[in-house]
């Protein structure tokens, strides 16, 4: 996929490079007079044929920039990010090296332009706001594609950013729980983020954020053989899951075991641990699977709750 975008990006480059020169070569044609019988039309054949060369060297520097940001941006969410603003700024050169050449001058450019924005400034309040926030989003970075994240009650992982609203892919939802993808796709306009808190789960200690699942023992327990029993299941799948990541050494990941009293008669072994934000619910059933039988196994040290209030 990336060798095929480098190539389009390679075609297009020679193209607007040739179209360009063919355009400038053009207009200094035009200027020696080598075609008679067109000198009225000339002044204007010149124009077109310079515009139509600043247009094609606007392409061919946006073309450059999304070739050195696809192949030098490692990072998805900022590549995608910094392409939405190689388009936008791209757009908005070739729309004003065209309304530059429908007028006479810079001056009369700028003040149409200004009256254009005043007019739209009041007719799209909504959008405009919405594309500051877009803004926002690439320069401030609250969320990038990939990451999931909470707004509004709203939860999911971000999919696309646009100009004026934000994708989702949801999680949980109304029929769905456990951090599990629903199917359904959420937008949002950009400008909720300027009025309402975003959680980003991503966040200091990437890929990771802190997840606990609690089982319910009965006081007479052996607390310390609990303890091993979550603790080795937790780290068993740890290493499996993440075989480049050495939690021993990295404090920060290490997971930890409390216990907690129960509103009724017996006691909760609290395990907390590290997990990726798109793995809580399965993370938690390895661990549960991992440490239901190593606890079954010994009834003597290990007692569960048991009666009408279980």
């Amino acid at each position: 996929m990336t060798h095929r975008i480098h190539h389009n990006s390679t075609y297009w480059i020679l193209i607007f490079s040739i179209s360009g020169l063919a355009f400038l070569g053009l207009h200094y044609a035009l200027k020696l007079n080598f075609v008679s019988g067109i000198e009225e039309a000339v002044p204007a054949l010149k124009k077109i044929t310079f515009c139509g060369f600043l247009l094609m060297m606007v392409l061919l520097i946006g073309k450059l920039f999304r070739k050195f940001i696809i192949s030098q941006i490692h990072s998805e969410g900022d590549k995608y990010n910094l392409l939405r603003v190689n388009r936008l700024m791209t757009g908005v050169f070739l729309a004003f090296v065209t309304a530059s050449f429908m007028f006479d001058n810079l001056y009369t450019t700028v003040v149409s332009l200004g009256l254009i924005s005043l007019i739209l400034g009041f007719a799209l309040q909504a959008p405009i706001t919405s594309f500051i926030a877009w803004l926002y989003i690439v320069f401030r970075r609250p969320y990038k594609v990939g990451h999931r994240i909470q707004i509004n009650g709203m939860r999911g992982d971000v999919i696309e950013i646009g100009y004026l609203d934000t994708k989702i892919l949801e999680v949980s939802g109304d029929y769905v729980q456990n951090d599990r993808k629903t199917g359904r796709v959420v937008y949002f306009p950009n400008s909720l983020i300027l009025k309402d808190q975003v959680i980003n789960y991503s966040g200091p200690q990437i890929p990771f954020i802190w997840n606990e699942t609690a089982i319910q023992i009965a006081y007479t327990s052996d607390l310390k053989f609990v303890e091993k029993c979550l603790m080795d299941a937790c780290l068993n799948d740890f290493e499996k899951r993440y075989p480049k990541r050495d939690v021993k050494t990295r404090k920060r990941w290490y997971p930890e075991v409390y216990f907690r009293v129960n509103t009724f008669a017996w006691l909760e072994a609290v395990i907390s641990y590290p997990v990726e934000p798109n793995d809580t619910t399965g993370r938690r059933t390895r661990i549960l699977t991992g440490a239901l039988p190593m606890l079954n196994a010994e009834p003597d040290k290990v007692q569960f709750p048991e009666g009408s209030m279980r």
